[in-house]
């Protein structure tokens, strides 16, 4: 079990998928009133070719309709026409009269005749739906080329068209039933074919029906249901797989290069694109080489986020690329060869002076911070993070008191971690990074928690990880080491107390945590054997319970003990006041020693003088030491 690399992974950006803005926008009222006239018409006009299944609308019943409308409210609502007070609110339901007509609006657009084309969803509704999108393509298609140069020639067909895709939404409702008929019929092919249609609308509204079919949550699956739950994750995979066969990520990422986001419904199609790739990564995340090797993504994504205005597609955008940087190699090479990590310095750079502006701008912020730890996981990146001074800009941060001082702290982390940020710590410690790291761990400037069981927070964790870093890729007496011991003997040993109380409220933490692992253990059946997969998932909830930081402490604690006779002696006897000994913290490294993986050695290296040590021979020797003591 490789610790380090458990403990090395960014948090997957964001917690559900990404939606709109609820507010409606003026477009989209504009749409649902020219949707709902469309409707009406329809109704008034229609009543021949429904062959006398419905009966014609007369003046009368349009009277008694408008007085029914008045009586009662929206969804029943008794509340809903409480007299307002004098600044348009009201008491009932708080809403104002616009928000009123809002509701109207969408009430006459998605009203019960909606409802029941769900629920007539069978297998013979599906065919109708395909065979109807079928024929106001070909029609559309037909007439197009026709009359290429007059526009009036084919108006009409393509407002079918456009109806006949919308109609196609509710397919997300029964995905099991409606998914493989749509790609066995072959509609699936000309509906992808539509997203290089002449006119932009058409290719907008196909993306929508592609984000809405692609979410991870569609079908109505009720909780604990396993069977309709595979039902549905079998037809999303067929569609999905129907989707790669006709190059679903190129005709996509084509489309970003034709939208324009000055214009609204250009910026909704581009959230919506954006949307399929994370519905698509969400499923399956191996695609996501696939979706950068064979498209020109990375660039886009880049060239999106460092625009100087921030808005929701810019913040989408963010979310992609860290997306795609996740435990993938290949992608974050790319990303570097695109000079990814200067892009994202300068963007972070503005965060010197000020503070994200609101909730969705820290997400990017973060979000950018995140795909930077990614990349750093490779030795290649490492070295284009010190190129660019990436040191020098995260030790700004970290001496400001602004909300990326604590990120900074986390994206030095990773690029100090391992051998290959060996240049980085040194360069760091150049840079004056220790008083800046100092201060961060004796939290000057902030308020201690008095519960001494409340888990060290996310900084704490980060800024012990440097320091370990430090101690295990600053050469043997090189000036910067000597600096890094200097810190621990001065202001009597106070470093070496901050670690001592650090390790202490991990062990609390612990306690109460072994405490239940034990009665889990004596809740098992007698005779029941503990297999190693049981084993493994309580060694996690150990180190997430205060494990890792005690075994991240006492590695400091062994290192500094074991290079200066000053912090040894006083170590020794603040542990004795607590009755504990250096042979505690060897048991903490035995523990730490026993699950590390052993790291493979070249045969040529072997013998190598000059070969740094792996993690495990360097566990070895400290426990070695301590325990001559």
């Amino acid at each position: 079990m490789d610790i380090d690399k458990m403990f090395k992974m960014p948090k997957l950006p964001g917690g559900g998928k990404r939606k709109m803005p609820e507010a409606p926008t003026p477009e989209m009222l504009k749409r649902i009133r020219l949707d709902s006239e469309a409707a009406s018409d329809g109704i008034a006009n229609g009543g021949g070719q429904d062959k006398g299944k419905r009966r014609a609308v007369t003046i009368e019943d349009e009277e008694e309709e408008s007085e029914t409308a008045q009586d009662f409210a929206p969804g029943g609502d008794a509340d809903y026409f409480v007299e307002e007070d004098e600044e348009g609110r009201f008491f009932g339901g708080g809403l104002t009269s616009e928000q009123k007509e809002i509701l109207n609006i969408f009430d006459k657009g998605v009203g019960e005749g909606a409802q029941e084309d769900v629920e007539e969803l069978n297998a013979t509704g599906i065919r109708k739906l395909l065979l109807r999108f079928e024929r106001a393509a070909n029609k559309n298609q037909d007439q197009r080329s026709k009359y290429p140069d007059d526009p009036s020639k084919f108006i009409d067909s393509e407002a079918d068209l456009d109806s006949a895709i919308k109609a196609l939404l509710p397919l997300a409702q029964v995905p099991a039933l409606a998914y493989p008929e749509l790609v066995k019929s072959g509609m699936l092919t000309k509906l992808i074919g539509l997203l290089t249609h002449e006119n932009p609308d058409i290719a907008l509204d196909v993306v929508e029906l592609l984000n809405e079919l692609t979410d991870e949550d569609v079908g109505d699956i009720v909780e604990g249901d396993e069977e309709a739950q595979q039902e549905k994750d079998a037809a999303l995979k067929t569609l999905i797989e129907a989707l790669l066969e006709q190059s679903i990520f190129e005709l996509l990422v084509d489309n970003l290069g034709r939208l324009n986001e000055a214009e609204e419904s250009d910026r909704q199609g581009i959230f919506h694109i954006l949307g399929v790739f994370e519905n698509i990564l969400g499923f399956n995340p191996e695609l996501s080489t696939t979706l950068v090797d064979k498209t020109s993504i990375m660039t886009w994504l880049l060239n999106r986020v460092k625009s100087k205005t921030h808005d929701e597609n810019r913040g989408y955008a963010a979310e992609i690329l860290s997306i795609l940087l996740q435990n993938n190699r290949k992608n974050r090479l790319t990303f570097g060869d695109k000079d990814g990590v200067e892009i994202l310095l300068n963007i972070l750079s503005q965060y010197r002076r000020r503070d994200p502006v609101d909730g969705d701008e820290a997400e990017f912020m973060e979000n950018i911070f995140d795909t930077l730890c990614s990349a750093l996981g490779e030795p290649e990146i490492k070295d284009l993070f010190l190129k660019s001074e990436g040191v020098d800009l995260m030790v700004l941060l970290m001496k400001e008191k602004m909300e990326s001082r604590s990120r900074a702290i986390k994206v030095l982390d990773y690029a100090m971690s391992g051998t290959a940020g060996t240049s980085t710590c040194e360069t760091f410690v150049d840079a004056l990074g220790l008083k800046s790291l100092f201060a961060a761990l004796m939290g000057k400037g902030s308020k201690k928690s008095k519960n001494v069981t409340t888990p060290a927070s996310e900084d704490i964790g980060h800024i012990l990880s440097i320091i370990s870093s430090l101690f295990s890729n600053l050469p043997s007496e090189s000036p910067a080491r000597v600096r890094l011991l200097a810190k621990f003997v001065e202001n009597n040993y106070e470093k070496v107390d901050k670690l001592l109380e650090i390790r202490e409220n991990a062990q609390l933490r612990l306690v109460i945590v072994d405490s239940e692992i034990d009665q889990e253990k004596k809740l098992l059946e007698d005779g029941e054997e503990i297999g190693q997969e049981e084993e493994d998932a309580w060694y996690l909830r150990r180190l997430d319970g205060g494990l890792f930081t005690m075994q991240t402490t006492d590695y400091i604690l062994a290192w500094i003990a074991m290079e200066d006779d000053g912090v040894r002696s006083h170590l020794t006897k603040m542990l004795d006041r607590k009755n504990k000994s250096l042979k505690d913290i060897v048991r903490t490294l035995g523990i730490y020693h026993d699950n590390v993986d052993e790291e493979e050695v070249p045969p040529e290296e072997a013998n190598d003088p000059n070969r740094a040590p792996s993690q495990k021979e360097i566990l070895k020797a400290l426990i070695a030491f301590l325990d001559s003591c």
